[in-house]
């Protein structure tokens, strides 16, 4: 009986793994996609929307850090953005501009906000790809609900992928580990296992 659980949530994992590897997310030294999109930016009226693009954080020479959820009103996603914002301003510091992004709308995501207590301050901006062009260009949409994979994107002043990070959806990533691969990448050196900022490069 145990085996066989075992065996069915192995194949679920594989399934899912596979369902993203078919996708063919875009990946390591491509070219982020251009994008022109509206974001939550505020919640106060009449300033609640504005429209960021891919040339945002290259025109002002900033990395660009991107991270996806599948949906509004969930469970997981909240953690996941209450703790970047905790973090934003160690984003800012590391001239790194931080995006958050779904397939939700602009209004969505601004009546999630005003919703939930955690949500309420964000310090960067809610991206609503409401025709999910963005997401299907970078591979990461679900085959059934067609909403985004738990996804984490590190472009740089070029806006060339320089680490993409994909979580299944149940699952919240390590805000801890995008911050120590971005101080990596950073140094441009070569940065053994488990280098942390402040350790010695090869």
């Amino acid at each position: 009986m145990l085996d066989s659980y075992f065996l069915s949530k192995f194949a679920h994992h594989l399934n899912e793994t596979n369902k993203i590897m078919s996708t063919h997310m875009l990946g390591l030294g491509s070219k982020f996609p251009a994008f022109e999109k509206k974001a939550v930016v505020s919640l106060e009226k009449d300033k609640e929307f504005a429209t960021i693009t891919a040339e945002d954080h290259k025109k002002d020479g900033k990395w660009m850090v991107m991270f996806w959820w599948p949906k509004d009103f969930t469970f997981v996603c909240p953690t996941e953005i209450a703790e970047f914002n905790r973090r934003a301003g160690d984003f800012a510091d590391r001239d790194a501009m931080l995006i958050g992004a779904s397939t939700d709308s602009e209004f969505v995501h601004a009546a999630w906000r005003r919703d939930h207590d955690d949500l309420r301050g964000l310090k960067f901006p809610m991206l609503a790809d409401t025709s999910k062009s963005l997401a299907e260009e970078l591979g990461i949409l679900t085959e059934d609900e067609k909403v985004a994979y738990r996804v984490t994107y590190i472009a740089d002043q070029d806006g060339i992928i320089r680490w993409v990070s994909a979580n299944d959806l149940s699952v919240g990533r390590n805000v801890d580990e995008v911050l120590r691969v971005l101080d990596a990448l950073q140094t441009d050196e070569l940065c053994p296992c488990n280098w942390k900022a402040g350790d010695a490069t090869l």
